[in-house]
């Protein structure tokens, strides 16, 4: 079974919290604080995997999560980091997240291995808020949260030629005289349902990888027929043969047919439409009214194409199409899939609106993620804790703009489930 698209749910893994101890021993008076770090979370990296070649395993596994950082513990001792997780995945997959469509990852070449996931940072323990006016801090700071994702992943085949046309024009027949690959041949539409790979090599000792697309047909943009589900494997291609019938036997119009996937590409990837193509009139050998190609030829002119006339069964002019199509891959840069705009990474850094305010009637409600990284931090039922927890909102500029909004005394305060009452 081949599959190209999963759509499945990663998470890093939770920073371990740090601890609160105190060093405690028969002849030592005063120890002071001496909790140590929560470890941090195990990170979620996607690898390239040389023997894989579809996505089918991430039909039955949805979920993929990376082990959480241990806590901290006394005497200093920082608790182990969560294990990294490494998800293997075939070469030529793009990761995107769900909810943006943004690309996180595009995995094309060998070997190659992409961070998508950071784990979350393990909590400091409470040695570290020790000050010589604070000397026994009991309150520690809450390992970070590690990030859960819906991501999906497409697996766009890696091929230098994309065979493109309506089903039963003859690609596959090409495809197996000038490759050593197999498909199913048949006289009716769609014999093709997966696309086909194959390596081509030229009597001059050419080689490139051919991919065979499952027969587009009008609507295909819009999901008819197999629909986008294979026009995706065209965007890695460098050159496009357009395989067109001139045979005349299925009553179809050559031109008519040209210009159908023409528009198809266009309103799939517009440049896709603007991708380098060669025109392939196919069925030569049975070709029952020479006008279907002159009409044809005008087309190819008109577009600054190159046409070829080829009979796929019978081999003839097969030769002369693949030296062109040889010396043209050497003129033609591999392109990047991905556009640098588009590509997104997450990470864990401070964001630069680190909280914000929601006002409902005599409430001040604060959130974000620096009030939220806070928050864990303290013990409420702690003097020291709580003193600190004021001194740092008045630092990052709660209090500040609390006051820019109107708060008056009485006014109550809501962060994440504490309530507190305003006074001046």
């Amino acid at each position: 079974m081949f599959t190209d698209y999963a759509k499945v749910i990663i998470k890093s893994g939770d920073g371990g919290n740090g601890a609160i101890t105190f060093r405690r021993e028969k002849y030592v008076a005063s120890g002071g604080p001496d909790g140590g770090d929560g470890g941090n979370g195990g990170s979620i990296y996607f690898v390239v995997d040389p023997d894989a070649n579809t996505l089918l395993d991430f039909r039955y596994k949805k979920k993929f999560k990376a082990e959480n950082g241990q806590n901290g513990s006394g005497n200093h001792c920082y608790g182990k980091s969560g294990q990294d997780l490494y998800v293997k995945v075939p070469r030529g997959t793009v990761v995107k997240d769900v909810k943006t469509g943004k690309i996180l990852a595009d995995l094309s070449e060998e070997k190659q291995k992409e961070l998508i996931l950071p784990g979350g940072r393990g909590g400091k323990g409470n040695s570290h808020f020790a000050t010589s006016t604070r000397q026994a801090p009991r309150f520690a700071q809450d390992g970070e949260k590690g990030i859960e994702l819906e991501i999906i992943l497409e697996l766009k085949l890696l091929a230098d030629v994309g065979l493109i046309g309506f089903p039963n024009v003859g690609k596959s027949t090409f495809l197996s005289i000038v490759t050593s690959a197999t498909p199913k041949i048949a006289d009716y539409h769609f014999t093709t349902i997966i696309p086909n790979l194959g390596v081509a090599k030229t009597q001059y000792g050419d080689s490139f990888v051919i991919a065979d697309i499952p027969g587009i047909i009008e609507g295909a943009s819009n999901g008819v027929g197999l629909g986008i589900q294979f026009l995706r494997h065209i965007e890695r291609t460098r050159l496009l043969l357009h395989f067109i019938d001139v045979s005349g036997q299925e009553g179809r119009n050559p031109v008519e047919d040209f210009y159908i996937i023409q528009e198809e590409l266009k309103r799939y990837n517009k440049k896709l439409s603007k991708r380098k193509q060669v025109i392939v009139a196919n069925k030569i050998d049975v070709m029952q009214d020479n006008k279907l190609y002159e009409e044809l030829e005008k087309i190819a002119k008109k577009e600054n194409m190159e046409i070829f006339k080829i009979s796929a069964a019978s081999k003839q002019g097969i030769n002369d199409l693949m030296k062109y199509v040889a010396e043209e891959l050497k003129k033609l840069p591999k392109e990047d899939l991905i556009e640098v705009d588009d590509k997104i990474v997450y990470t864990l850094k401070d964001e630069e609106n680190p909280f914000e305010i929601e006002i409902k009637g005599h409430d001040f409600i604060v959130k974000g993620p620096a009030i939220e990284r806070l928050m864990r931090k303290v013990n409420i039922q702690d003097r020291e804790s709580m003193h600190y927890l004021q001194k740092s909102i008045a630092t990052i500029g709660v209090e500040t703009e609390l006051r820019r909004l109107g708060i008056k005394e009485g006014d109550t305060v809501k962060i994440l489930d504490w309530e507190f009452e305003w006074y001046n």
